[in-house]
């Protein structure tokens, strides 16, 4: 069976192009603040891709470069200067956090007006709840519409989700839950895991091991999704066995170039949305 890529390179710039279209026609342009604490050098290259994807499509983004040691209280008032400031529309504390300070505590500070990786607990409420006022978390809207770029309707399908991480296993099962999928998570302590796997339609894989998933754990013409990122010898790998996987699936996304770009994507449009929500009457 022939396999197709699902490219999120080409799908994120075309979304990005329609976001700039919209942003040219606003009387003053969306304003993201970024947060960056300490050195981490994969933090620092994804803030730079933001920024640049920000200035790109018009959003003017502002990058908050604080001292690895700084103290709870201090990010905590930063964050309240920066949710009282109505010049700021969106507000992103790039993960991970320096381990002194209290990640839960630090995302549920900001407004969720203005929370554009959609991390706040009152977001992620309104998540659970399907409701349409939700911001919702980048990576997992990400995926919803890297699957409806091959399959419009996802009615009746049933989806699998390996791994359960706030970040994106817990909320993208609850979007395959609106998309009427019949969905399952599986994690480290699922039995028997290819036996669930190899039922899914829709595979998706966020669980941080390297090639863990190939054409054994996958049901012949699913569409299965790489969240996966991994740092190895041989330069960067998904969750997923490619050249074994796309032997079995329909459609795949590559690692890099699949969900990463979309990811971005997800967090310039969400900007743009907490822009209109702050400014419309």
């Amino acid at each position: 069976m022939a396999y197709s890529i699902i490219n999120g390179k080409e799908l994120s710039q075309k979304i990005q192009e329609e976001i700039k279209e919209k942003i040219a026609c606003l009387k003053t342009c969306p304003h993201l603040a970024v947060i960056l604490i300490g050195d981490n050098p994969a933090s620092q290259t994804y803030v730079k891709n933001k920024e640049k994807a920000c200035q790109n499509i018009g959003i003017k983004s502002i990058t908050y470069h604080l001292d690895k040691d700084i103290k709870q209280q201090e990010l905590e008032d930063f964050i309240i200067e920066l949710n009282n400031d109505k010049q700021i529309n969106g507000i992103l504390v790039q993960l991970p956090l320096p381990k002194h300070l209290e990640t839960e505590k630090i995302l549920s500070l900001i407004s969720p007006l203005k929370d554009v990786d959609g991390f706040h607990p009152l977001n992620t409420g309104l998540l659970v709840k399907g409701s349409e006022n939700a911001i919702l978390p980048c990576t997992p809207k990400g995926i919803i519409k890297m699957l409806h770029s091959v399959k419009e309707d996802l009615s009746g399908l049933n989806a699998v989700v390996i791994g359960r991480s706030q970040i994106v296993g817990l909320p993208i099962a609850q979007l395959l839950i609106k998309e009427n999928c019949t969905t399952t998570v599986t994690h480290s302590h699922t039995k028997d895991l290819s036996a669930i796997t190899q039922n899914a339609d829709i595979l998706v894989v966020a669980i941080g091991k390297p090639d863990f998933i190939n054409k054994e754990h996958i049901k012949k013409g699913a569409i299965v999704i790489d969240v996966g990122i991994n740092k190895t010898d041989n330069g960067l790998k998904g969750d997923v066995d490619f050249d074994s996987a796309k032997t079995q699936a329909s459609y795949i996304t590559p690692v890099p170039g699949g969900v990463g770009p979309m990811t971005i994507a997800m967090l310039l449009e969400n900007t743009y949305l907490a822009y209109l929500n702050q400014t419309t009457p």
